[in-house]
């Protein structure tokens, strides 16, 4: 199955056709004031290996662009070259085998939903149109992530051009090296991959989400419930807070408390919930809805009213394991000085349920904290630009890292993986780009 889209070409600074390719493929609508020398629009593997060797005939370094969701841009540099692999988006599935090859220009949610009429399931990211390219090199936090394991997980192996455009294949047995720094280097990865090969599950039978609104009132005593119930929460619930000027359902300022529930059987799906259905803060919520069973279509309708298009967008996140106390002061500022919705903040009890493989991808904890500020005006930017780096700073003594996902390594270079795991990804990198062909992470 192939995504419809245009042919792409090559745009050089200054030629007709330039600001369209650069800011065509990103969702952030705020420009990264940042210049690539050429903006190369891969149409075939054959094209990628080629613009490699074009790359270092031009002495340009490469940043590699599959869906341009990331929200700080950080593959648009000054005097490079962009590689826009939006255009390999192509995927099978195959039933029997229960895997899928997809090009990295393949939405998630499209292979997801392909996958479900099959029978089958993988943990997609929960933003419709994310690409699966940078999605799966950051991770991969998707639906039902607590339970199997984040999206990078089931990467079997992946078809890579390397910085000396030689394609290569990866995986436990063959180029163990590149596929080990694949699953979690994210937008720093030295290589350009232009098909995964990954692991799908058996699409579990019950799908669907709870939720309970509250207004601004109790916010200190909904977060002092979830954080305490965190533990407790099975892994086939994703429990989350949202909140903003104006929560669904009320319209007004609130929080939106969330238990997108993926069980087996309803019997499970409600266990799963009892926490939440028999919470002491229930009395409080204006609204509070039964587990509605839904097809992740709908369930992805329903993120996107957070993430509208055509948005401009500052974003920022932490990893955490502190005290709610601590925590309480920098969310409360949070609450009172974001940009109107749908700007929000994200409080995701995460809750790690298994131990990881050897991968890059190695650094995360019990919460997750992310601010998401977005306007529709330039002319806004110098009030809401930095909203989300200034309050996820405010808050750096308790912050264990942050995760690639949502990053802004370039204003918050902070850990998104293991010292040791760093030093391993800088000798492989060695070894695979000697001559810095591709761009690191910025901020580092």
């Amino acid at each position: 199955m192939t995504g419809r889209k245009t042919r792409g070409g090559q745009f050089r600074r200054g030629e007709p056709g330039y600001d369209a390719a650069l800011m065509g493929g990103l969702f952030n609508q705020r420009h990264p004031n940042r210049y690539p020398a050429i903006v190369v629009q891969a149409n075939s593997t054959e094209e990628v290996i080629a613009a490699i060797h074009q790359a270092r005939r031009e002495g340009l370094k490469i940043g590699i662009c599959s869906g341009g969701h990331g929200w700080s841009q950080s593959h648009v540099r000054d005097g490079g070259m962009v590689l826009d692999v939006s255009r390999l988006n192509s995927f099978s599935i195959d039933t029997t085998a229960m895997r899928a090859v997809a090009g990295p220009g393949v939405g998630g949610s499209q292979l997801a939903i392909a996958a479900g009429r099959q029978g089958l399931f993988f943990p997609s990211g929960h933003c419709k149109g994310v690409a699966i390219g940078g999605y799966l090199l950051q991770g991969g936090f998707g639906w039902h992530s607590r339970a199997i394991g984040v999206a990078c997980e089931s990467v079997l192996g992946l078809d890579i051009v390397t910085a000396e455009g030689r394609l290569v294949h990866a995986s436990e047995t063959e180029n163990p090296g590149l596929y080990w720094a694949a699953r979690g280097s994210g937008c720093g990865f030295f290589g350009v991959v232009v098909q995964f090969h990954l692991r799908l599950r058996q699409r579990p039978a019950i799908i669907g989400i709870a939720s309970q609104i509250f207004r601004m009132r109790h916010f200190d005593e909904v977060l002092r419930w979830a954080h305490g119930v965190g533990e407790t929460v099975g892994p086939e619930v994703e429990f989350q807070l949202v909140f903003s000027r104006r929560a669904g359902l009320i319209w007004a300022p609130g929080l939106e408390v969330i238990a997108p529930v993926i069980a087996e059987t309803k019997a499970q799906a409600a266990r799963a919930l009892e926490f939440f259905n028999d919470s002491p803060i229930r009395k409080y919520a204006s609204v509070a809805l039964p587990m509605l069973r839904l097809g992740l279509g709908p369930m992805y309708s329903l993120v996107m009213k957070h993430y509208p298009e055509g948005r401009r967008w500052g974003v920022d996140n932490m990893w955490t394991h502190a005290p709610i106390e601590k925590l309480l002061p920098g969310l409360r500022r949070m609450a009172d000085t974001m940009p109107p919705a749908p700007s929000h903040v994200l409080w995701l009890n995460w809750m790690p349920q298994t131990p990881r493989p050897d991968m890059a991808f190695s650094l995360e904890d019990k919460t997750y904290i992310a601010a998401y500020g977005n306007w529709k005006h330039a002319e806004d930017d110098t009030k809401y630009a930095n909203w989300a780096h200034d309050r996820i700073a405010e808050m750096a003594a308790f912050s264990t890292g942050v995760q690639l996902a949502d990053e802004n390594l370039g204003g918050n270079p902070k850990p998104f993986a293991q010292d040791a795991n760093m030093q391993r990804l800088a000798e492989l990198r060695a070894a695979h780009d000697p001559g810095g062909m591709f761009h690191r992470w910025m901020g580092r």
